[in-house]
């Protein structure tokens, strides 16, 4: 025992306190000592001890009166008490008031010793436990307080990823220009409106609204300019439109509305609506103004359309009529229909294009890319070129060139299949005739924004050139701009992945489109295509001139490569060069060619300038 354990003996009785005093003193604690009920409170109150041995049969108040006021006072209820008597009748008693042992008199030594220790282990055991009690109750509340930060902090977090979730869905569905339904976001909706369709009485239109003349703006005013009409616009028509119409920008200068309509409207009075509205707009930038106009097509979606794509390749189908026929108009499904025979080759875009590749009716082209040092006498020849496809039509014995069959052929997903078509016919090419590659720095390979899509086109892009065992280093893969922006994510992984394999990347059309300059920190392109409508007449056209000028210096910041399209003339390729530049491509050096073994070799074994 510790001599800090202090044991309070209570008997009237000087000679029975001597005896326990004996027994216990070999138990190296501290005895005190009352020889009153009285005096056995007050020490007991005053110096806490950890056991007390009391007796039973004491003149002022006997030992159960004690133990029934010790245990009624909060501050020495916890202290046992061990009952010293003769009668065995007092040992019920001592239990019903709170004792915890007995001793029996006469008193026996080792009895004596025994129930002491048994009660301090135990008391000791107990002021153990409930230290062990107290620590576990600081930690469950410092844990708990853990816990608590710790549950602010993910629901925080939970919050906040929630918010981004929505803004990320957000971004998914809309038009960041406009802030409209994007092109996902209305194939969802038409997707689901004409399943409803097949199975219910409904009478919907689709509207497709090409503004006109917005080129012009766009590039007169620059692309801050063409935003602005971009929002203007979609906030002038967005006024006419009732809430469960269905607004949307298809990209560049095409909308969208899908609108319920009454049976024999068929979208008409809102298409009326809209041109009306066109006539009052107004768009000024700076000290312009510009007046509006817009083709309208209009298609009723009826149990016949099944598909988003057969809606799109409807309307673009009336869109394109309505252009040949006049600007600024409405023209209806059925208008377009009527004038079918005189535009025949322009519609049915769908079986026509899957007929041309069951009939292998593509062909393959190329033109060749000028360096201009070569041609200057400053440095030795070098050699590119870019791969072109053509659509040969049996029936007008003429080339269809990709302007035409392009966009058909995205909208109906059938251009990862002619990409690919233009991928084998190229490498095969070479392939077969490889001192041909070697006289070539680079090969140029378009790409459609739909084919990178496709999770495994980029694999298959690396297996064809392990097919065909030729460099990656010698081909460049150019991705339009106004196309790439659709998924930049897809893009920027199926880039990383080629450029990993060897691969080169082109941004085609650089500065044609609404976001040019954030591409080229978005995704890692080696080169940049200036698109031709600033390049063809830059020799006469200042501001083009300016544009081409600040291109080329904002690309070699950049340690960019440059290459420039539509180079027609001289004197435009002069310029060019002393901006810098030191390859274009156009019609001044080359106009395309059926690509095969004969012509490239001709153009390989003759001078460089071919002028045609």
């Amino acid at each position: 025992m510790s001599s800090a354990t202090r044991i309070l003996l209570v008997d009237d009785t000087p000679e029975n306190l001597d005896v326990l005093s004996g027994i216990l003193e070999d138990l190296d604690c501290q005895l005190i000592v009352a020889t009153s009920g009285e005096r056995a409170l007050e020490l007991a109150a005053r110096r806490l001890p950890d056991l007390i041995l009391l007796d039973v049969m004491m003149p002022d108040i006997n030992g159960f009166d004690v133990c029934t006021r010790l245990k009624g006072d909060i501050t020495t209820t916890e202290i046992p008490i061990i009952f010293v008597t003769a009668r065995t009748d007092d040992i019920s008693q001592g239990f019903r008031v709170g004792g915890a042992d007995y001793i029996t008199k006469p008193i026996n030594a080792d009895e004596v010793r025994a129930r002491v220790r048994h009660q301090l282990e135990r008391q000791a055991m107990l002021a153990e436990l409930k230290s062990f009690n107290r620590e576990l109750e600081t930690k469950v509340r410092e844990r708990t307080s853990e816990l608590t930060i710790a549950n602010r902090q993910l629901r925080e977090e939970i919050n906040e990823r929630r918010y981004m979730q929505d803004r990320l869905n957000y971004l998914a569905t809309h038009d960041f220009v406009t802030r409209l339904h994007n092109r996902n976001a209305l194939e969802s909706f038409v997707s689901e409106l004409l399943a409803r369709i097949q199975v219910q009485n409904i009478n919907a239109s689709f509207l497709m609204i090409d503004i006109d003349r917005f080129r012009l703006i766009n590039q007169s005013c620059g692309c801050i300019a063409g935003d602005e009409l971009l929002r203007q616009f979609a906030d002038a028509i967005s006024g006419l439109l009732r809430r469960d119409d269905f607004f949307a920008r298809l990209g560049g200068d095409r909308f969208a509305v899908v609108t319920y309509c009454d049976e024999g409207d068929k979208g008409d009075a809102l298409a009326r609506s809209i041109l009306a509205q066109l006539q009052e707009f107004n768009f000024q930038w700076e000290d312009r103004q510009f007046k509006l106009a817009a083709s309208i097509a209009t298609v009723p979606l009826t149990r016949t359309m099944v598909s988003y794509d057969q809606v799109m390749l409807a309307a673009d189908e009336v869109i394109f009529v309505a252009k040949q026929e006049a600007r600024g108009g409405i023209f209806s499904y059925e208008e377009a229909a009527k004038r079918s025979n005189l535009h025949k080759e322009n519609i049915n875009w769908a079986s026509r294009l899957v007929d041309a590749i069951h009939n292998q009716s593509f062909r393959a082209y190329f033109q060749m890319i000028e360096y201009f040092p070569a041609t200057r006498d400053d440095e030795a020849p070098r050699y590119r070129l870019e791969v072109l496809m053509r659509l040969w039509d049996a029936e007008h014995q003429r080339m269809i060139s990709p302007g035409e069959f392009i966009g058909p052929a995205e909208r109906l997903h059938l251009i990862p299949e002619l990409d690919k078509w233009m991928l084998q016919a190229t490498l095969s090419l070479f392939a077969q005739h490889p001192d041909l590659l070697d006289q070539i720095d680079m090969v140029s390979i378009n790409i459609s924004a739909f084919s990178i899509r496709e999770t495994q086109f980029a694999q298959f892009i690396i297996n064809s050139f392990q097919q065909f065992n030729l460099p990656p280093q010698k081909f460049c893969f150019e991705i339009t701009e106004t196309q790439a922006i659709v998924n930049v994510e897809s893009a920027r992984q199926f880039m990383q992945q080629l450029r990993e394999f060897g691969a080169h990347f082109a941004l085609d059309d650089f500065g044609s489109g609404f976001a040019s300059y954030a591409y080229l920190h978005q995704m890692a392109f080696d080169k940049i295509k200036i698109d031709g409508i600033f390049v063809r007449d830059m020799d006469s056209d200042a501001s083009h001139y300016a544009m081409v000028k600040s291109i080329v210096e904002m690309a070699a910041s950049l340690n960019k490569e440059v290459i420039a399209e539509f180079v027609e003339t001289e004197a435009v390729a002069q310029k060019l060069y002393a901006l810098g530049v030191r390859w274009g491509q156009g019609y001044h050096h080359h106009r395309p060619q059926a690509l095969n073994y004969q012509s490239l070799q001709k153009l390989l074994l003759s001078p460089v300038q071919q002028t045609t």
